[in-house]
């Protein structure tokens, strides 16, 4: 329940446990797998996680989900007008539009970088204007902004028994994982909103190209070539899920199966993918329901598990203070229900 997780998190005042309400919206709407792992974390770290969703997801939809009658103009307008609101709002620690004040909350009580958030904005500019990628090494420096610092914010909620700098290179690689499957599984609609996210020298090694994509989505018609490239894109991000794997164990022990639950979900995604024949261009792969109620039960087993070690005084390893922020430079589903017993 929302009043529970904003009471257990001392969110007091109304108007911004309604701010935070209206990230919680925006995360159950619209970020099945995503809003499924959250309910594995302590409940008073919920909030944060929504809160920092939830504008990520704002400024998200300006860039692809407007609907066509806007133009890029009107995006560049909005996605400006936000990041004015995202400044004032990180320097005064609120702001009157909801999703900015609750973000800026966030911020405050985990003490995270405010890099993280002007590079997640720049990243959200580019994409205004940028609709490929030469090479993967021009991919990963946008993937810095728009998903590496994502892993950089959640780590102050999520906790490390480390010294957070040891553990950032993994969570920027984990948010860097997830996104390169969502652009695996999005390359139709991607293509539809006039992007190709799999840089073109992988696809070139292997005959492809965006032309060939087009021809492929405009005709359903699939193609060795294509299906070589995917393939291999595949590859790729399974050599970033293995950068990130590492990260799980230096996290809290708390909040570790929440991000494990996130890891093997995504993964299944890809697992998907190549089950479905690399059938992307012309539509989603879908990982099974079984599938994820299988995994959401192995992480709510996780979750009762380690906080009952946890009430029994079991000991644990120490939680290292965060130490410094980490530097900011670029890196070298439908709903499962978990009982809210598991908060």
């Amino acid at each position: 329940m929302t009043a529970r997780e904003l009471d257990a998190a001392g969110i007091t005042d109304p108007g911004l446990r309604a701010a935070y309400a209206r990230c919680r919206a925006l995360n159950a709407r619209h970020g099945k797998t995503y809003f499924l792992a959250t309910r594995l974390l302590p409940v008073e770290r919920r909030p944060a996680v929504h809160a920092l969703y939830g504008f990520a997801r704002w400024a998200d939809d300006i860039v692809d989900s407007l609907g066509p009658e806007a133009s890029r103009e009107d995006r560049a307008r909005r996605l400006g007008l936000l990041g004015d609101r995202l400044e004032r709002g990180l320097d005064d620690g609120h702001s009157a539009e909801p999703v900015v004040h609750a973000l800026a909350d966030t911020a405050r009580r985990y003490a995270i970088d405010h890099r993280h958030f002007t590079d997640f904005m720049a990243a959200m500019r580019s994409d205004l204007h940028v609709t490929d990628y030469a090479d993967y090494a021009a991919l990963r420096a946008y993937m810095h902004g728009s998903a590496a610092v994502i892993g950089l914010q959640m780590l102050p909620v999520l906790g490390t028994v480390v010294p957070r700098a040891e553990a950032a290179p993994h969570a920027a690689a984990l948010g860097v994982a997830f996104q390169l499957t969502n652009f695996l599984r999005d390359v139709g609609e991607d293509l539809d909103r006039g992007r190709v996210y799999l840089p073109a020298d992988l696809l070139a090694a292997h005959g492809a190209d965006r032309e060939l994509l087009l021809w492929s989505r405009r005709t359903g018609r699939g193609d060795r070539r294509i299906t070589a490239a995917l393939r291999a894109a595949e590859d790729l991000t399974r050599g970033v899920y293995r950068e990130a794997a590492p990260g799980i164990a230096l996290l809290d022990p708390l909040a570790r199966p929440c991000i494990r639950t996130a890891f093997v979900l995504y993964g299944g995604i890809l697992d998907a993918v190549a089950e479905d024949g690399y059938a992307v261009v012309h539509r989603r792969a879908v990982v099974p329901l079984r599938r994820r109620l299988t995994v959401a039960g192995d992480g709510l087993l996780r979750v009762l598990r380690a906080r009952t070690a946890a009430r029994a005084g079991v000991p644990r390893a120490r939680r290292a203070p965060a130490g410094p922020p980490a530097p900011a430079g670029p890196p070298a589903a439908p709903t499962v229900t978990v009982p809210e017993e598991a908060g």
